[in-house]
């Protein structure tokens, strides 16, 4: 660069200057050469003064090595490996994990994100934590792996956030949702009914801080999800026992009131109103839906799909008013309603949507909502950005 004028170099959509990433994907699409010096002069505001084919005699020696990883990425990407016989108004990344045992969509409700996507104008590419050097390359981000904030889903939500895709499940959901304490208070601060609740630190934990809870209680990691990191104690002598092998992965160790019940309520809630509803019902001969210690296939309990209107009016207006308090993303709330009163268990990111069963009142439907929902917020995001630059 050099005072009003500088060269961006363009290697197969691609530059070495992460500073230019979105800037040399849009430049590959306006002129469509492999490799290419675009030249910019600055006058009241930056112009492309000239465009110059290279051949690969004339890459800069230093530029070479990356040149060559980007040509193979190239080459390699299943969206180049056949023509477009539709022009598709955005494109779409689903991130999945082919060998996650339990994804939070099966292969065929996968497809029919694929299908639902490609009807509302989508192009969609299925893509891996192998892929994370093609985020920019798209308009949205959809996560269809189980989300932590510890490992690659996390930083593809956030990295794709600050490059200006759509993404759900969003960064800040991830974190609300993967964090019980902070959703315990957030609900406690908005009368959100909870199971009777006690945080316990490693460093200050005294046994009379769950006096006042009557047993069997529940213990969680702050971190748990999907029932991992979940136990049930019935006894004192117990709790001492499984406090001591919580301590030792994690500082704090929440304490709730065991709440039976023969099903939970699952209400999905997308933009802040109700998507779907079922009823998960308990794996046999467990507390919870999911037995995560059998070594039986049909270790989940049944999945009955409520149509909205049949779900009483408490169980929808309190899950909706919890995800709000998360975000206006996609979540599956978790509710248990006794004695009349709704009480929400937790909110989760992410939520499962399986073929034959979140999908079995709305079909189709379901899944074009959701990818509805993704081309609102580009356009809405794309209004703004117009909005602000005029």
């Amino acid at each position: 660069m050099e005072g009003n004028k500088i060269g961006i170099y363009v290697y197969f959509g691609k530059s070495v200057n992460s500073k230019f990433r979105q800037l040399a994907q849009k430049l590959y699409h306006l002129f469509e050469a492999p490799m290419l010096q675009i030249d910019f002069v600055k006058t009241e505001k930056w112009l492309i003064q000239k465009v110059t084919p290279l051949s690969l005699k004339r890459v800069n020696p230093d530029h070479l090595e990356k040149v060559q990883e980007f040509a193979r990425d190239y080459f390699s990407k299943k969206r180049f490996s056949r023509p477009r016989f539709k022009n598709y108004k955005y494109d779409l990344a689903i991130l999945i994990n082919p060998k996650e045992k339990n994804p939070p969509s099966c292969p065929v409700a996968l497809q029919n994100f694929k299908k639902a996507a490609d009807k509302e104008g989508f192009y969609t590419e299925f893509i891996t934590k192998e892929n994370f050097s093609q985020l920019s390359e798209f308009d949205a981000l959809f996560i269809r792996e189980t989300t932590s904030v510890n490992d690659h889903t996390y930083h593809f939500s956030r990295t794709a956030y600050a490059e200006g895709l759509v993404v759900i499940d969003d960064p800040w959901s991830i974190l609300r949702c993967s964090n019980k304490i902070f959703q315990n208070e957030r609900l406690r601060q908005n009368k959100i009914k909870t199971p009777a609740t006690v945080v316990l630190s490693k460093s200050t934990y005294r046994k009379l801080q769950t006096v006042h809870l009557t047993f069997p209680l529940v213990l969680k990691q702050p971190d748990s999800a999907f029932s991992l990191g979940v136990e049930k104690v019935n006894t004192p002598e117990e709790l001492d026992a499984l406090l001591k092998k919580l301590f030792r992965l994690s500082d704090l160790v929440i304490v709730q009131e065991f709440m039976p019940s023969e099903y939970d309520w699952r209400i999905g809630v997308l933009d802040q109103a109700p998507l779907y509803a079922c009823k998960y019902y308990m794996a046999k001969n467990h507390w919870q839906i999911y037995d995560w210690n059998s070594n039986n296939k049909n270790n989940w309990g049944n999945v009955e799909t409520i149509p909205l209107e049949e779900v009483p009016g408490a169980v929808i207006k309190t899950a909706v008013k919890a995800a709000s308090l998360i975000g206006d993303g996609l979540y599956g709330v978790d509710l248990k309603m006794l004695n009349n009163e709704v009480h929400v268990i937790e909110i989760n990111d992410n939520p499962n949507i399986d073929a034959g069963m979140e999908d079995h009142v709305l079909k189709d439907e379901l899944y074009e909502k959701i990818m509805r929902s993704l081309i609102n917020r580009i356009e809405i995001n794309r209004n703004i950005a117009q909005f602000v630059t005029v």
